[in-house]
This record gives structure tokens, sequence and C-alpha cells, in this order.
């Protein structure tokens, strides 16, 4: 049923049919997309507070950075496969919209109460909780976005999504650094507060987005489930993964600025252009979420995306060649702003188009965790190439995997196009 401002009206399009006017246009930024996108923006808010001040507030407890790398790495693992069982589960619902709900509480309560904790390991079990939520709603969320639009629309939809998301990203850090003056350092009470973007994250989901009537799937096994997705969706994966494998934690062009502007502005002002330079990266990603979107809808998605993986392969080799001036490293950091941003995008939207309605909580669960696997192994296999053998060797290895991943969705189509 198509959806006029979100709500259906299929008998105002059913007597237009037998009529001289013209049928109304279909809007694809409805109260669902609107909503999805609210919730993501102010839910990443809530959750970025906390990231920002949380190697400080582990400080205090006089953990040692391995505390940090284990509560990261165990949460984001237990995110990725949660995205991989929400998917398939809630394909089989008739209702999916009270699944992200809870998700979204879960994530709020989970970090609001980091201020409870008195140790590391009481952070380690919070952060896992929000994660779960985390990882819970996303393919739902996904799921509920692109069933409120039409599939020439998909791009456009996860685009501003995913604007919403980055504008959090940006929000959230500014927000943690105010507060922490505020509130002189004082972690709880900053923790507290940011159980208010969360909630009204999860009132958006609950209030504002309209869910469409589903039939759920039947029940089979989950292996049945996977190979029943279309060959060039399993396709789509091999690329995605692909270039996931290459696809390093930007928190390393971070470590790699800081190193590289110490020698000519000092260990403290090369810190600082670092930090500037990475809010730059989240303003071109989210400038650039929509734009991709934009001509995701106008073009063959996989040669866009092939395009933003191209870009990807691109920055990675100017890393290598290129001096390390402030000005080669804000093209580096506007690059990569820009290629993940099309890269999220595109490979949301494509993967709606790849797949049949019904199975895309199956689809998007599936492509999350493919992604959260990639993005663990790259780092650490980034980062160890460039412990052991230097940024050329670290980043060269990227690069390919980058191109390789390009190749390959740049000749991949879908299956109703290949026959």
């Amino acid at each position: 049923m198509l959806e006029i401002d979100g709500t259906p009206n299929k008998s105002r399009l059913e007597v237009n049919a037998f009529s001289d006017q013209p049928e109304p246009k279909v809007r694809w930024l409805n109260r669902t997309v609107l909503g999805i996108g609210l919730a993501s923006l102010f839910s990443d808010w809530s959750h970025e507070i906390a990231t920002t001040v949380l190697p400080a507030f582990l400080a205090t407890m006089g953990a040692a950075a391995a505390w940090l790398g284990l509560i990261e790495g165990f949460s984001d693992g237990l995110s990725s496969f949660a995205k991989m069982a929400s998917g398939y589960y809630t394909d089989k619902l008739r209702r999916r919209k009270p699944i992200a709900v809870l998700g979204y509480l879960a994530t709020a309560l989970g970090t609001a109460s980091f201020g409870l904790a008195t140790a590391a390991w009481h952070v380690l079990l919070s952060r896992a909780c929000a994660w779960l939520g985390r990882g819970v709603r996303t393919p739902v969320r996904k799921a509920l976005l692109a069933a409120s639009v039409t599939k020439e629309t998909y791009g456009r939809a996860f685009g501003f999504e995913r604007m919403m998301d980055t504008l959090g990203a940006i929000v959230g850090p500014a927000s943690a650094f105010v507060l922490l003056q505020a509130l002189d350092h004082r972690y709880p009470p900053l923790f507290a507060l940011t159980l208010i973007p969360g909630l009204i994250a999860a009132g958006i989901i609950a209030f504002l987005v309209k869910e469409k009537e589903r039939r759920p799937v039947p029940h089979v096994s989950f292996g049945e489930r996977l190979r029943r997705l279309p060959p060039a969706y399993r396709r789509f994966l091999v690329a995605v993964g692909l270039f996931g494998a290459g696809d390093f934690a930007h928190t390393l062009l971070v470590l790699l600025a800081t190193q590289k502007l110490a020698p000519v502005l000092g260990p403290a002002q090369a810190a600082s252009a670092a930090v500037a330079l990475y809010v730059l990266h989240n303003v071109f990603y989210a400038t650039f979420a929509f734009v991709a979107g934009w001509l995701a809808d106008r073009f063959r998605k996989n040669h866009v995306l092939a395009a933003g993986y191209l870009l990807a392969a691109l920055m990675a080799t100017a890393v290598i060649f290129l001096p390390c001036t402030l000005g080669s490293l804000t093209l580096v950091f506007v690059s990569g702003g820009i290629y993940v941003a099309i890269e999220e995008t595109l490979e949301d939207s494509f993967c709606a188009e790849l797949v049949e309605e019904a199975h895309h909580g199956m689809a998007f669960g599936v492509l999350a965790t493919v992604n959260g696997v990639g993005d663990f192994l790259s780092s650490i296999v980034v980062g160890a190439l460039w412990t052991a053998f230097g940024t050329a060797a670290a980043f060269g290895y990227s690069a390919v995997l980058f191109i390789a991943g390009a190749a390959l969705i740049f000749r991949l189509r879908p299956q109703a196009e290949a026959s």
C-alpha cells in the first residue's frame, strides 16, 4: 500500500485511477522516515556523550588501556551478532516496531547506567547492555525505513537517516565537552543526562514512526533462510566483506594526524588539530550522506557504491604518498568522511533493492554482522601492520582490498536485471 505523507491512502489512489485528476505524488520524507532520522540523531547524541568521556572516566578508576579495548571489542562483537539474530527473528513477526522501541530503551538505560559504575567491569556490563540494544534495533530500524518508501527513493531515505545519525555524532562530543565543564567533571550526573536524548529517541520510534501491515515469513531454520536470499545478495556480501576487511576505524587517522603533526605543532596543538580534523570528517560525512542517497536514486547503486570504495582507496594511497602536512591530512579526513557517507548509505539502499521486503530484516542483520566482523578484523590488522612495518604497509593493505571490493561491486547487478 502506498503512503502519502506517511499515511495509507489506497482509496484515493483508486478513485484517481478512474478520474481525470493527476495521482498525488508519493513523498519519500514521510513521518516514518522523519521519525527514524530524528531517533537516530537523539540516540547517537546520547551515547556519543558517554563515549567521548569514557576513557577519562575509566582513568579515574585506575583502569588500564586494555580495559577500554576489552569494553569496546566485546560490546561491538555482541552487537554484531545481535543484529543477525534480530534480523532473523523479526522477519517472523507481524509487527517489528515494538522490538525497535525495546532496543532504543536498552541503549538509553545501559548508557545512563555508566554513572552507577565503580569498577571497570561494571562499565563493561553497562556497555554490553547498551550495545546489545543497539544491535537488536538496527536491522529492525532499517527494515521499517525501507518499507516506508518506494524502491525509487531508497537512496534518499537511507541517506537522510545516515545524515541525521552523523549530526548526533557531531553534537554528542560537543555536548560532552560543555556538560563536563558545567558539572565540574562529575561523571554520574553527566551519564544521567544522557537519558534525556536516549528516551526521546525511544519515544519518537513509539509514537511517530508508522509501521506498515506485513505478512510474517514462515518459520524455517536460520541456514535455510540464508540459502533463500538471492544469489546477487550473497555476491554483494562477498564484496562488502572484502572491502570491510580493509576498512579500519578512523580513530587510526586521528592517531596518524597526532603523530605526524606533533614535530611541527607540538604534542598539545597536534592533538587539538587531530580532533578538529575528525570533526571536519564528521561534518562531510553528515553532508554527503544525503548527497549519496540522491545519487543512488538517479544512477545505478552499485556504480555509486563502487565509486565510494575507490575514493577510499585514493584516501589510503594519499596517506602513503603525500607528505603528512596539515593540508594533505585535511584532504585525507575530508575524503574519509565522504567515502563513509557513500559506503553506509549505498550499502543499505542497495541491500534493500536486492532482497524482497519480507526478508529485509534478515538481509540487514547479516549485512550488519559482516560489517561488524570486518570492522573488528580490519582495525586489528591495520594497527598490527602499522606497528610492525609502518604506514605504507598498513594503508597499502587497505587500498588493495578497497580496490578489490570496488571491482566486485561494479560488476554486480540485481538478479532481475541479470535475467
